[in-house]
């Protein structure tokens, strides 16, 4: 059976409020109820004490009469009896008869008060009632007995029940409305996060519900928001991984499609004996570009794959930078004199860099190929140096550069800076910096851009010493 969580909450609530009002209420009315017998009890004691001391000090009958006056006025009657048990005064039979049990006239012979807070068994009402000793030279001479009707006591107590009964219904009441109100609301703030979590569900990630850190709703609406914005980057991620892929798929079966037609060309001619003896060798030079062309795609995408998944092994190991730089500049000489673009290298004579030889090389050819795409008739620059703990490598170009939102997505996979530049022969696949920020990483360093737009572009690596 489904309860709504509501009346799971309110009913709740009820049930404390009511169990806590009953306690309540049992403990008020017992309390004043021993409040009432107590102050009753003390009353008549302290009239017994004056009775007594008038006693002593022979004040008479007629001091007798006028306490007899006084009680009768506040519906307490007392009577005095000897040592016997037998009542003296007052001589009328209107006096209540005073039967102790053994016990009680034991606890008088040795002094003791006689309390009792309340009776029927002796008396035709209830009554509460005290009996005082009056010891002389060390026996029981007597005493005086104070009896008062609990009829007023009783009374005085119903209304105070009565009141606390009226006290307890109001606070129900307004209990049961505040109870209504509050579940109502935490309801409605639960409610507010279910409706979201289904448009989340539904893939509607742009929504956000009101959040505080008063109590834990609050603060779990909040966590839903960072959730939600979580997932709509997220989404927004997984879309433009997905528009580049779609574009790199597009780009692929483009350079795909020109060199195999190219190749299937040649070749078809050289069958044919289409191609003349002297165009042969021009021919199976563009047969191998393009070979070697789709050769390189296809690396590519292995490489980073094995990257992602760690199939990569790295085995490190002190190389010094400066020669690392000359075998950079003669791989890439002859590209860079073809875009007009002069490659300067320098480097602290005793740098050293701790890394993958092969996998070191790979990186900056990559950056600097990289470099000198973007960059027409200007200097690209490879410089080195020792940080603290750490071994510094700077490639800097003066080409065009990038805005911020390129600089953001440069490491993406598939992404290209210039995405109308699809023709060079090198990155041309979107590739090669994400396959660079991943060796890095693989080498615990780190990697920064630094770039204006028309001013040029610095890479920053920093590889640690161990």
């Amino acid at each position: 059976m489904r309860i709504k969580y509501l009346y799971q909450l309110f009913l709740s609530h009820i049930s404390i409020l009511i169990i806590a009002f009953m306690i309540l209420s049992l403990v008020v009315a017992q309390y004043a109820e021993s409040f009432v017998y107590e102050n009753k009890v003390e009353e008549l004691e302290q009239y017994g004490d004056r009775i007594l001391a008038d006693v002593k000090n022979n004040r008479g009958e007629r001091a007798l009469r006028e306490y007899d006056h006084v009680l009768s006025a506040r519906g307490i009657r007392f009577s005095l009896f000897d040592d016997k048990g037998m009542i003296f005064y007052p001589y009328s039979g209107n006096a209540p008869r005073f039967q102790p049990t053994d016990e009680e006239w034991e606890n008088l012979k040795s002094g003791q008060r006689i309390v009792v807070k309340h009776e029927i068994k002796r008396f035709d009402q209830e009554v509460s009632l005290v009996a005082l000793p009056y010891i002389e030279n060390g026996s029981l001479s007597g005493g005086i007995l104070l009896v008062s009707p609990i009829k007023g006591s009783r009374e005085t107590i119903s209304e105070i029940n009565r009141y606390l009964l009226y006290t307890i219904l109001i606070s129900l009441s307004v209990s049961l409305l505040l109870s209504w109100i509050l579940s109502s609301l935490h309801v409605k703030r639960i409610q507010r996060i279910r409706n979201a979590t289904s448009m989340i569900a539904e893939g509607k990630y742009d929504i956000s519900v009101p959040s505080s850190t008063i109590d834990e709703i609050g603060e779990l609406a909040n966590d839903f928001n960072i959730m939600a914005g979580q997932l709509k980057k997220s989404n927004e991620e997984i879309e433009s991984l997905e528009n580049r892929r779609r574009k790199f798929m597009a780009d692929v079966s483009h350079e795909l499609r020109t060199p195999l037609t190219t190749i299937s060309g040649v070749i078809e001619g050289l069958k044919n004996n289409m191609i003349q003896e002297e165009e042969k060798e021009r021919g199976l030079q563009l047969v191998s570009q393009e070979a070697k062309r789709l050769i390189r795609l296809v690396n590519e995408n292995l490489d980073y794959e094995k990257i992602r998944s760690n199939q990569v092994k790295l085995f490190k190991e002190k190389i010094q930078l400066i020669e690392v730089f000359e075998i950079i500049k003669e791989h890439l000489e002859l590209q860079a004199e073809d875009k007009n673009v002069r490659l300067d290298i320098a480097s602290d004579a005793d740098a050293e860099v701790y890394a993958d030889y092969d996998r070191l090389i790979q990186i900056l050819i990559n950056i600097t190929k990289n470099s000198i795409q973007f960059t027409e008739s200007g200097t690209v620059c490879l410089r080195g140096k020792r940080g603290y703990k750490e071994t510094i490598i700077t490639i800097e170009d003066t080409g065009i550069g990038m805005d911020p939102e390129e600089v953001k997505a440069i490491w993406q996979r598939f992404y290209k800076a210039d995405m109308s530049r699809t023709g060079h022969q090198f990155g041309e696949f979107g590739l090669g910096l994400s396959i660079v920020k991943q060796l890095v990483l693989m080498h615990n360093g780190e990697i920064d851009i630094v770039s204006k737009k028309n001013q040029g572009t610095t890479f920053i690596l920093k590889f640690p010493e161990k």
